[in-house]
């Protein structure tokens, strides 16, 4: 996707990070501290908004941002992009996604909730093997179930203290395979900042119908100025991210995406002082070691499928 993005190809920038995988890694670091900031803001936006305004409001802004980019960057052509139909089934599960995410970071630690988003990798590992017939072999699933171990400790269905939010992080992790899955058929010339845009555009529709049921209340600056620096987060992070993908090989670059585990424990401390008990943490240890595995294995089998296809002298 071609994407301009002039803060994040400034000479300062690239003197600061360098260039290529460097770089990439160094995005994909700070983008997973971006979104974790977010995270962090309307969490605590969230002890006086009720969820339907609360993200109604913060996608309000987004919106609004991303439009001022896309015109900015001269993309505005793209903004009829927003309407292909790949584009718009990505972000109706989006929807689903977001609110139930945000619904899960309302109601327990942000640590957790992260933590149980780190199982992406294995569930979608999971569901490309059953439902796309892609060969998966025995030690990328051996990682994947001993990663839904490490899950279960997470989300603690029998321990005392379990939260059933828990389920509802789950469920948005499920959704979000779906969510990434769609994402392939998007047309490779519909820029990522489009994308963008008919998700948030999608998400506040979803989160006005959720209103119409919770009632809006009165917000002071506080709050405002919260859910201001959350949509301002949230587009740095994207955007953080498309650059980090834009530079240097994937396969190096994919696992710093867990480094976003250690900003959400650290703010999970430092705000609310939520530290994990003895078996979540290791169901964290669990996933993150079983989600690195699983991105080494592809790393390998992309090698060998390389090496398989290269032309021979």
């Amino acid at each position: 996707m071609s994407v301009a993005i002039p803060v994040l190809t400034t000479p300062l920038f690239t003197r600061l990070f360098g260039t290529g995988t460097r770089r990439g890694v160094t995005s994909m670091v700070l983008g997973m501290a971006a979104f974790v900031t977010n995270d962090a803001l309307i969490k605590l936006a969230s002890t006086s908004v009720p969820t339907g305004q609360l993200i109604s409001t913060r996608n309000v802004l987004t919106a609004a941002l991303l439009l001022l980019i896309l015109l900015a960057t001269r993309q505005a052509a793209q903004i009829r992009r927003c309407m292909d139909r790949p584009v718009m089934i990505r972000s109706a599960i989006d929807v689903v996604a977001t609110i139930l995410y945000l619904v899960a970071l309302f109601h327990m630690p942000i640590g957790n909730v992260t933590a149980i988003n780190m199982s992406t990798p294995l569930l979608l590992t999971a569901v490309v093997a059953i439902f796309l017939h892609i060969p998966v072999g025995w030690r990328r699933w051996t990682a994947v179930i001993v990663g839904f171990v490490g899950v279960t400790l997470i989300v603690q269905p029998r321990a005392e203290g379990f939260n059933a939010y828990a389920l509802v992080a789950l469920a948005s992790t499920i959704f979000i395979v779906a969510r990434d899955l769609s994402t392939r058929s998007i047309a490779k010339d519909v820029s990522s900042l489009a994308v963008a845009l008919a998700n948030a555009v999608f998400v506040l529709v979803g989160a006005l119908v959720l209103s119409a049921f919770e009632g809006w209340v009165a917000v002071g600056w506080y709050e405002m100025l919260l859910l201001g620096g959350a949509s301002l987060f949230l587009i740095v992070g994207y955007l953080l991210i498309v650059d980090a993908f834009r530079h240097g090989d994937i396969a190096t670059i994919s696992p710093f995406r867990y480094t976003g585990l250690i900003w959400a424990l650290g703010a999970g401390y430092l705000i609310w002082g939520d530290i994990p008990n003895a078996l979540a943490f290791a169901g964290i240890v669990i996933v993150v070691g079983s989600g690195l595995y699983v991105l080494h294995r592809e790393r390998i089998k992309a090698r060998d499928e390389a090496l398989r296809t290269e032309p021979v002298e």
